[in-house]
C-alpha cells in the first residue's frame, strides 16, 4: 500500500517521500482503518521539522487526523469490521490508505450516510472549538462571541458552535473573501483586520459592552487589542500563537474588567478526562445531523499533492480543512 514517509526531519514539501509499504496487522487492543479521507493540519507539518511535543521514531506517517471503515480486529477489541470511524492515530499514520489505531481512545463511530470529507475535518478544530467555548469558557445564550482568524479551521468551527449555542458573533479575519467566509457560517458581523480595527467594531456593536468571550487561536498584537474590548467578567480563551509572538497578560489589567484569560490545549483532555472526549463527540455528531454545523473544506487535495499542499496551509492562503482521499487516488 501507498504510505506518505518521513525518513529525515525537515519541512514536509521537502523530506515526505510517496512509498510503498507493508499493509498494517492490528496488535492486541488495536484496529486496522482503511482511510477513506484524511485532514492536512499544521501540526503535521510540525511534526515533520521535529518542532512538536511528540516525536515518533523515524520513518513515520505523519496525519493524526483521518476518517474510514474498520477492516481487520486485533485480540480484545469488541468492534466490528465494516464500522466507520473517525480515527486518531497521533502522532502519525494517517496518510496512508491503511492504518493501525488503539481501538481504545483512537476510534470515534460516524454515522454512515455522513461524507468522509465532513468526518476527516471534524475531530480537531471541532473538539478544540467545543472545549474551548463551553468548558473554558462557559459560554451561556445570548453571549456575544468574538472569535478571531474566523475562517480558519478552529475558527470557523468556533463561529458555527457559537451560533448553535444562542450566542451572538462576531469574527476577524483577513482579507474580502474570507471576511465574506465568516458572514456565511453565521457571524453577524465580520471584521476585515487588514482594513479594520476590531476593537472599535466591538465596541460599537455591543455600546461598550465589549465580548464576553474571545476566541483567540492568533495571539501577538490581536491578544493586546482583545485586552481592549473584552467585557467586565468576560473570557479570552488562549488556543494558539499562529501570530507569531507570544503575548503577556499584565495582571493589573486583568482587575480593570475583572476578566479571565483561559488556556485550552485540547490534546490534554486525551490523557487527563478521556471520556470527554466521547462525549464531545457524541455531541457533534447530533449537533452535525441537526444541520448546525458543517465542515468549512477549501480543497479535496489528490493524495499525491500532499507535500505541496502542506506548504500551501502553513502559509495561512487557506481556509476552513484541507483534505485528501488515499483511496481515491
Amino acid at each position: 500500500m501507498r504510505a506518505w514517509q518521513v525518513h529525515e526531519l525537515g519541512d514536509p514539501w521537502e523530506v515526505l517521500k510517496l512509498e510503498e509499504v507493508e499493509e498494517p496487522e492490528p496488535g492486541p487492543g488495536e484496529v486496522v482503518v482503511e482511510v477513506e479521507a484524511a485532514a492536512l493540519n499544521f501540526f503535521d507539518a510540525l511534526l515533520c521539522r521535529g518542532e512538536y511535543q511528540e516525536r515518533p521514531e523515524l520513518p513515520f506517517t505523519p496525519g493524526g487526523e483521518a476518517t474510514g471503515t474498520i477492516v481487520a480486529v486485533g485480540e480484545g477489541v469488541d468492534l466490528e469490521e465494516g464500522l466507520r470511524v473517525i480515527a486518531t492515530p497521533f502522532p502519525s499514520g494517517g496518510y496512508a490508505e491503511k492504518v493501525t489505531v488503539p481501538a481504545q481512545g483512537g476510534i470515534f463511530p460516524i454515522p454512515d450516510d455522513m461524507p468522509p470529507e465532513a468526518a476527516a475535518a471534524l475531530h480537531v478544530a471541532y473538539q478544540s472549538a467545543f472545549f474551548g467555548l463551553h468548558r473554558r469558557a462557559y459560554l451561556s445564550e445570548g453571549e456575544t462571541v468574538l472569535v478571531h482568524a474566523g475562517a480558519g479551521g478552529v475558527g470557523s468551527a468556533a463561529i458555527q458552535l457559537a451560533r448553535a449555542a444562542g450566542a451572538r458573533v462576531i469574527s476577524t479575519a483577513g482579507g474580502a473573501e474570507k471576511v465574506e467566509i465568516c458572514r456565511k457560517l453565521g457571524a453577524e458581523i465580520a471584521v476585515d483586520y487588514e482594513q479594520e480595527n476590531f476593537v472599535d467594531v466591538v465596541k460599537e456593536a455591543t455600546e461598550g459592552h465589549g465580548a464576553d468571550v474571545i476566541f483567540d487561536p492568533v495571539g501577538g498584537d490581536v491578544f493586546d487589542l482583545s485586552r481592549r474590548c473584552v467585557a467586565f467578567e468576560g473570557r479570552i480563551v488562549i488556543v494558539g500563537f499562529t501570530g507569531g509572538r507570544i503575548a503577556e497578560a499584565p495582571t493589573n489589567h486583568l482587575l480593570v474588567k475583572n476578566y479571565s484569560v483561559v488556556g485550552l490545549h485540547w490534546g490534554l483532555y486525551n490523557n487527563k478526562i478521556p471520556e470527554l472526549i466521547v462525549e464531545t463527540h457524541d455531541a457533534l455528531v447530533r449537533l452535525y445531523e441537526e444541520g448546525k454545523i458543517d465542515p468549512l473544506i477549501f480543497e479535496t487535495v489528490p493524495f499525491e499533492e500532499v507535500p505541496q499542499k502542506l506548504e500551501l496551509l502553513t502559509t495561512r492562503k487557506t481556509y476552513g480543512k484541507l483534505i485528501t482521499k488515499p483511496s481515491a487516488s
